[in-house]
Order: C-alpha cells, then sequence, then structure tokens
C-alpha cells in the first residue's frame, strides 16, 4: 500500500514486544521505514500464557498472520467465571462461537512473540531489527528526531521522522517525557503462575476464572500438550498479601522463582471438580510469581515527534484479557495515522483516540473488570450456592461482563 504521506525517513521504535512489532508490520504494510530497537541482547520465548481478543486477533490477521498463530495456540471456545466450588456464576461463548469472525486465542506470551520477530525479520529484514539497543535519550527538531542507544560498543544515535516509545511498564521513554510520573502502583496481590502438561477439561478449550473473596484462579489451555488427552495448561493464583499502600516489589523480583509454601495455601482452598489445582500447581516445574502493577493514566503521550505505545504508554492490571490486545490496536491506529498524516498531526489524533480510550480500561481493571461477578457472588454467598439464580439476575451479572466487553472494544454489536 502506498502512503497518502510518507515520513521523511524512517519510524524509530524502542522495544521489540508486541506492541513494537505489531507496528513494525503495520508500518512495512503501509510502506513506511522503520527500525526496531530491542534492550534486550537476544530475543527468547519467554513468559507463560496469554489471552489475545478477537478486536486483536482481527488485526493480526489483516497482516496475514493467523495461519502462523494458529499453529502455535489454541482457539478459546468458552471462558466460564466460578466460584471457589467451581459452580458457575457466568459462562459465554468466545471468539468465533461468540458470532466474531476470528477467533480469541490462548497462547504462550513467548509464542506469540516469536510469530511476530520471524514476521519482521521476513518481511522488513534483519536490518529492521537491531538487539542490545537500549533507549538512553532522544532530541528531536522540526525534521526528525534523534535517539540514543547504549550498546556493548558504546552510545550510537539514529535519526528517524518519529520516535515511539513501546518499552513496556518499566519505559525509558515514559520516564524522559514524564519525569514527574508517580511510578508503577502496586494493588497488593501478588500473583503466582505456571504451565504444565494437564488432561484436558470441558473440551480442551475453555478458559475457567474461579475463586471467592480470598484468592482465585485462572486455567486456559496454551497448547497442546505432549501426549494424546493433554494440554499445555497455563495457571494462575492470585491473592491480595498487602493493602496496596506498599511499593512495588523491586524490578528485579517481578519474576522470581515462586515458593510452594506462599501460595499452596491458596491452591488448597479451591474445590474444583473436574481439576485439583493443588495437584497442578505441585506438579508444575518453576512456578514464578509477579506483583500485579499498574501505572494511573498520563495527561498526555505525545510531544511533536515522539509518543508512547501498549505498556509503556497504559500499563493495566491483567483482568480482562488485554494488555497484549490493546498494544495491538495501538499499533495498527498509529500506523493508519501515519500513512495519513504528518508525523506531528498523526501522533497527535492517535492519542487523541487511544489514550481516552485505555485509560477507562485501567480504570475499569483497578475494579476487578469482568472479574467482579466473582467477587459479587462471593458477598452474597460466600458459602456456594444452589442456584446462581437465587443470589444475581442475569441482568446485573451481565452488566460487569458485558459492559466490559463493550468498554475494551471486544462486544459482539448482535449480542
Amino acid at each position: 500500500m502506498t502512503p497518502t504521506t510518507t515520513p521523511d525517513g524512517p519510524v524509530l521504535i524502542a522495544g521489540g514486544g508486541v506492541g513494537g512489532l505489531v507496528l513494525a508490520l503495520s508500518l512495512h504494510e503501509r510502506g513506511i521505514p522503520c527500525t526496531v530497537f530491542e534492550a534486550a541482547a537476544e530475543v527468547r520465548e519467554l513468559g507463560v500464557g496469554i489471552n489475545t481478543l478477537p478486536h486483536a486477533i482481527r488485526e493480526l490477521a489483516a497482516l496475514g498472520l493467523l495461519p502462523a498463530l494458529d499453529a502455535v495456540a489454541i482457539r478459546t471456545r468458552a471462558l466460564r467465571y466460578a466460584n471457589h466450588l467451581g459452580q458457575t456464576i457466568w459462562s459465554e461463548p468466545r471468539g468465533t462461537w461468540a458470532g466474531h469472525p476470528v477467533p480469541q486465542f490462548s497462547i504462550h506470551r513467548g509464542r506469540l512473540h516469536g510469530v511476530l520477530w520471524h514476521a519482521v525479520r521476513e518481511r522488513l529484514g534483519g536490518d529492521a531489527l537491531r538487539t542490545a539497543h537500549r533507549l538512553t535519550g532522544f532530541a528531536q527538531d522540526a525534521a526528525g528526531v534523534t535517539a540514543r542507544f547504549a550498546t556493548a560498543g558504546g552510545v550510537v544515535e539514529a535519526r528517524g521522522a518519529a520516535l515511539v516509545g513501546a518499552d513496556g511498564i518499566h519505559s525509558t521513554l515514559r520516564a524522559l517525557l514524564h519525569p514527574e510520573d508517580g511510578g508503577i502502583r502496586w494493588n497488593g496481590i501478588q500473583m503466582w503462575r505456571g504451565a504444565v502438561d494437564w488432561p484436558e477439561f470441558e473440551g480442551g478449550d475453555t478458559m475457567v476464572i474461579a475463586g471467592d473473596g480470598t484468592a482465585k484462579v485462572v486455567l486456559y489451555p496454551i497448547a497442546p500438550g505432549s501426549r494424546s488427552g493433554t494440554r499445555l495448561l497455563n495457571w494462575v493464583i492470585y491473592a491480595r498479601i498487602a493493602d496496596g499502600t506498599a511499593p512495588p516489589p523491586r524490578r528485579e523480583d517481578w519474576s522470581r522463582p515462586g515458593r510452594p509454601e506462599d501460595f499452596l495455601p491458596f491452591a488448597d482452598g479451591f474445590r474444583l471438580p473436574f481439576l485439583d489445582v493443588a495437584a497442578l500447581v505441585r506438579a508444575t516445574p518453576e512456578p514464578a510469581e509477579y506483583p500485579m502493577c499498574d501505572r494511573d493514566p498520563l495527561p498526555w503521550w505525545t510531544r511533536g515527534r515522539v509518543t508512547l505505545l501498549g505498556d509503556a504508554a497504559h500499563p493495566m492490571y491483567p483482568v480482562g484479557s488485554n494488555g497484549a490486545s490493546q498494544a495491538v490496536l495501538d499499533a495498527r491506529d498509529l500506523a493508519a495515522r501515519l500513512a495519513a498524516l504528518p508525523v506531528p498531526e498523526a501522533l497527535s489524533a492517535y492519542e487523541a483516540e487511544r489514550l481516552p480510550r485505555t485509560a477507562e480500561i485501567v480504570r475499569s481493571n483497578r475494579s476487578g473488570g469482568p472479574e467482579r461477578v466473582i467477587d459479587f457472588a462471593a458477598a452474597r454467598a460466600p458459602d456456594g450456592f444452589a442456584s446462581i439464580d437465587a443470589v444475581a439476575t442475569r441482568e446485573e451479572l451481565r452488566a460487569i461482563v458485558g459492559g466490559y466487553a463493550q468498554l475494551a472494544g471486544f462486544a459482539v454489536a448482535s449480542r
């Protein structure tokens, strides 16, 4: 596609995560040159599981990535919210089963990243990907931006038409643009997670989120298992261990090995008839722990030819399966505007569209997002129920779950 307006020089993308790579593919699709600068010296398929929602998969499908994703992910058929006894609070079809033209995928984060990284390398060439380049500063003028990167050989500079910070929740560019920013906020909730081969449940393509007022467990398969009848099952247990007034754990503690004595008491509290949560987590090699953190929404992302994208712009609690999906939507919106407008106007229009939308999701996730249906049921029936209809009306539950889908942009119009 020939852009309506071509930036004078490449777009410099600081950060080779999901958002930065989707931006690179989207710019290339529109004939706009770009270079991705990744701080890590080596790109490896790290992480555990995430969900990518249909509104984001639609954009990835437009980039021709659907077959590659299908090869490494599970198409999520259904989502069920339950209490700690496994009693259903709310269930609904997902993806194509819900009427979307594309699926919802449950996928290993590293494999999603691998699909995107290989696509950028194949389509843009190896020179478009620079590893071991950590952004340290920038300067801009009316004609472009000069970005500075620390490398093993010293500081190097790159000149481009725009600089986009897609460098995550610990974003250097965000700190440069907003030195007064309050920093990362920890709500006092700790998450423990892992993935292990496990016998299929509920068709092998269902996501279950269960819990009570003490803890929640999230379960979803992210790939075929090593033998017939199994799946690589991603699990997350999370519970509040502090009141939210303490500072977040040190950055180096964000993905440290989880200690079984910390999370097994929570695992023992679940009585799911289809799965032994305590046995699952005991069988998992090298579970990890993470704090549940975000940042306050920013008043602005853009100054001239410089802007933010994805977690650098709007890190959010991992409820509602929206972090990676919103980064994809950011990237697609920004690329389309850069193809149609001069750089400063494009970045300004992108911010005007995406900042208020993502800020609302950040705020909603702080109150639990769609998972509030579990808290709602636990408050009214802490010991379980014979029928959810005796606890809450369908309209009350739909207002929570359906309202979030509308807010986040993945509701099916016909439903």
